[in-house]
């Protein structure tokens, strides 16, 4: 009798043990599930509601390359990419230019356009379909024409005009360090941060002094020669930064989406960056 119970017990026990190994499984089975849970909460304007603020973009007025004669403006998702980014947010845009008027797309970035380079570029491909954005192209203030105090934040728009209408643009440097003193976010990306290479704060300094910035890359500028044949731009923006004193100037691999937040100071290195520059915007706008 001794022998049954004591095998009784024993095989009491190991059912027990069984079964909290199958619960102590069951638990850690749960905790894998749970460890694979991942939440995204991102906030979208709904249409009609009020606007948080006004966001100022500056772009290109149409001008000629004297390098390869090509006609030449704004890189077309430099403008888009952002703007979606804006908008999504609940920021009313505005673009202006350096001269006013009418502006263009480069060639190569407008996704229509025969060489097919952008072709994949469906955001510029939305917005080339609505009235109102075509009609904002048509019609651009000069950027003397506005007053910044009205504004939450300032976007260069790159491309290859920028290259000749930002470089030594004094209107635009006093604008851009309006902004940038007044700690608003003042971002630039691709060719527009040509503007940094000269501008300057009220004290004399260059905007740049003593930051880290991005821009349009030497590798980028030989791959883009190198497509095409001849050299493009008149001088390259790495090349450049790298010759002014106490600045960080720093690019990442060629043409991957690339941004830098240095203070209220924001820059992108080429036309895949305008998104993350964008979001760096706002993300100062919702502190």
């Amino acid at each position: 009798m001794k022998i049954i119970s004591s095998l009784s017990l024993l095989l009491m026990l190991l059912t027990l043990n069984i079964g909290y190994a199958q619960s102590f499984q069951n638990l850690k089975n749960e905790d894998v599930m749970e460890s694979k849970i991942k939440e995204i909460n991102h906030y979208v304007h709904a249409h009609g509601m009020p606007f948080k603020g006004k966001i100022l973009m500056v772009a290109s007025s149409p001008t000629v390359s004297t390098q390869t004669g090509w006609p030449i403006g704004f890189w077309a998702a430099e403008l888009t990419h952002p703007l979606h980014v804006f908008q999504e947010a609940g920021y009313e845009v505005e673009l202006v230019s350096t001269e006013g008027g009418k502006v263009v797309m480069d060639g190569y970035s407008n996704p229509t356009d025969e060489s097919g380079y952008s072709a994949h570029d469906v955001i510029s491909l939305g917005y080339m379909q609505t009235d109102w954005f075509n009609q904002m192209l048509e019609n651009t203030k000069k950027l003397t024409e506005i007053n910044p105090d009205t504004y939450d934040a300032i976007f260069l728009v790159g491309g290859q005009g920028p290259m000749y209408t930002f470089k030594g643009n004094t209107a635009l440097e006093q604008l851009f360090a309006n902004f940038y003193e007044a700690g608003k976010p003042s971002a630039a990306v691709c060719h527009s941060v040509t503007l940094l290479l000269e501008a300057k704060k009220s004290n004399g300094k260059l905007i740049v002094d003593g930051k880290t910035w991005t821009g349009f890359a030497n590798a980028e500028e030989e791959y883009a020669d190198k497509a095409v044949g001849q050299k493009i731009q008149p001088y390259w923006i790495e090349e450049e930064a790298r010759k002014l004193p106490n600045t960080h100037f720093k690019v990442a691999t060629p043409f991957s989406s690339y941004a830098i937040e240095d203070g209220n100071l924001i820059t992108g290195q080429q036309q895949n960056s305008g998104t993350a520059a964008a979001r760096l915007v706002i993300e100062q706008l919702s502190h």
